[in-house]
């Protein structure tokens, strides 16, 4: 499995994406101690999912005594930042699971070509979640473009309609799509395909339409 992939998928895990983002949240670098105490974990359980998180490249890690501590005997603690300081990025955490079960299903399907079998996971998870809504009844294309867009703003995409088109302000995977752009993309084109094709639509489209501080993908109707 390639880089892109474990570190996605390594925040599935919910004690692990907790301490990643409390890594992320501090100013300083974070030690095992200050982590397992702010997670209410262990100090082993807590060292274990850090240098997880290094393995896969979202944290970096060094050995740092503290500021103004006497140090006795022993070894200089091992402490954690973030890997890139894009990742403080605000992340609605809520939707790391979302992407990291497509990316981890993608390679246990497929580890040969993960990139494929993620965009049909997307897809196939997109239609799942359209498909879980009320039944659209919209009269016209616009109508269900702001049905559509309430069901996005529900998964974390912020999108902001201007006449027969949808700008998604707001990426969910905002921190991995910094890292791997092209991968996160398609994918979140993908599961956005999925989701129109879920909720029974008749009117809109998806495409990609990358705009700094949005996400990279934008809807519109057929006529637009």
């Amino acid at each position: 499995m390639s880089g892109p992939w474990q570190a996605v998928s390594a925040l599935v895990d919910q004690v692990r994406r907790a301490l990643y983002d409390y890594v992320r949240r501090q100013d300083h670098p974070v030690s095992r101690e200050e982590a397992a105490d702010a997670q209410r974990i262990s100090r082993s359980l807590a060292a274990f999912h850090l240098d997880k998180l290094v393995d896969v490249g979202l944290l970096n890690a060094r050995y740092q005594a503290p500021t103004g501590v006497r140090r006795g005997r022993g070894r200089t603690p091992k402490v954690y930042a973030p890997a890139n300081t894009g990742l403080a990025v605000s992340i609605p955490e809520r939707r790391y699971d979302l992407i990291g079960e497509i990316l981890a299903d993608a390679v246990a399907e497929a580890p040969a070509d993960a990139a494929a079998a993620g965009a049909r996971h997307a897809r196939a998870r997109g239609r799942q979640i359209g498909a879980g809504r009320p039944a659209l009844r919209a009269q016209t294309d616009r109508e269900e473009l702001r049905y559509a867009c309430r069901t996005l703003a529900d998964l974390g995409f912020e999108p902001h309609v201007n006449g027969a088109r949808a700008r998604l302000r707001n990426c969910p995977f905002h921190a991995l799509a910094m890292r791997q752009r092209e991968l996160v993309c398609g994918l979140n084109l993908a599961f956005v395909e999925g989701l129109l094709d879920g909720l029974g639509s008749r009117w809109l489209s998806a495409e990609l339409a990358p705009a700094p501080g949005q996400c990279c993908v934008a809807l519109g109707t057929v006529a637009s």
